[in-house]
């Protein structure tokens, strides 16, 4: 495959992608973020602090090679995205919270996905870090392709609800296209070792998964966090925005190799998901909902874009 078509291609598949999480957003779901401070802090400590970490541990107990565990952090940084809506939805999660983490998300990835990918970097491909790293400029690529159609996505739906609401299925088509189109030409564009990579980094990104989910259930439990918001807080958390890893890592850093881990994750994370939501939501009961937050119907219907 020709290298330069797919570091082409895939920006403006992203954009379609972020475009159509964009149509999704209001600033309501930013605001609401201040009527319940204690759930969305604990759900984004999780993302943005332990999940790094989790892989961290994990990348050095697997002993991956650097540019996969780099790739394992980048993923590791990537956000949420609007199909954890969707999961949420589907084992009655808090619908309206993972809208909120999706919005607050968005806006942080563009500063913690540099800081983790620069670390990994610095320490486990330091030999290549004057090629790897995300300086300003790459830095500026990553505003430009994760933040920038969010926020058009929004402007639309601010100024034309009802085109909004027109595109809302053709776009989530689109973006489950897209998402399998991005994760089979990360694989064609280093086929000759993928064999070599599932193995590497299938155990690996299962195990990740699993503590991800676990992570975001459990530690908003143990804070006192009701069960459909700690359900929301594990799909969060657990299906990552692996389109974002994928196309940050062939086409802002340059390396095919360092996106497999998020192809191989984005392949594994929907039945894992799956599995793991229906096992928690069997345990859940009539918990009390926090008053702070609307109820799940109200939020805007998920959109299972990656």
């Amino acid at each position: 495959m020709n290298s330069s078509f797919v570091s082409t291609a895939l920006p403006p598949a992203l954009a379609v992608i972020m475009f159509g999480l964009g149509l999704s957003l209001t600033t309501a779901d930013f605001t609401r973020v201040a009527r319940a401070p204690k759930a969305v802090a604990i759900a984004l400590a999780c993302q943005v602090i332990l999940l790094p970490v989790v892989a961290f541990a994990l990348v050095k107990l697997f002993a991956l090679p650097p540019l996969l565990a780099v790739g394992m952090m980048l993923l590791a940084a990537s956000p949420g995205g609007a199909t954890a809506n969707l999961f949420s939805h589907l084992f009655r999660g808090d619908v309206a919270l993972n809208v909120s983490l999706t919005a607050v998300n968005s806006l942080l990835c563009v500063v913690t996905v540099p800081l983790v990918t620069n670390f990994a970097v610095n320490h486990f491909a330091r030999d290549e870090a004057s090629q790897l790293g995300l300086q300003f400029g790459k830095t500026m690529q990553v505003i430009a392709v994760v933040l920038i159609p969010v926020l058009i996505g929004m402007l639309v739906r601010r100024r034309s609800p009802g085109f909004a609401a027109r595109m809302d299925l053709p776009v989530r088509i689109a973006s489950i296209a897209i998402l399998a189109a991005i994760v089979i030409v990360t694989m064609i564009a280093d086929r000759a070792a993928l064999s070599g990579y599932v193995l590497d980094v299938g155990a690996i990104t299962t195990v990740f998964c699993l503590i991800s989910l676990s992570t975001g259930y459990l530690v908003p439990r143990a804070f006192g966090i009701p069960t459909p918001q700690a359900i929301a807080s594990s799909m969060e958390i657990g299906v990552h925005n692996s389109a974002i890893a994928i196309t940050l890592a062939i086409t802002v850093l340059d390396n095919p190799r360092i996106a497999v881990p998020a192809a191989v994750y984005a392949v594994l994370m929907t039945p894992l998901a799956t599995l793991f939501g229906a096992a928690i939501s069997r345990k859940s009961r009539a918990t009390p909902r926090d008053p702070a937050l609307p109820s799940p119907s109200a939020a805007v219907p998920p959109s299972p874009t990656p």
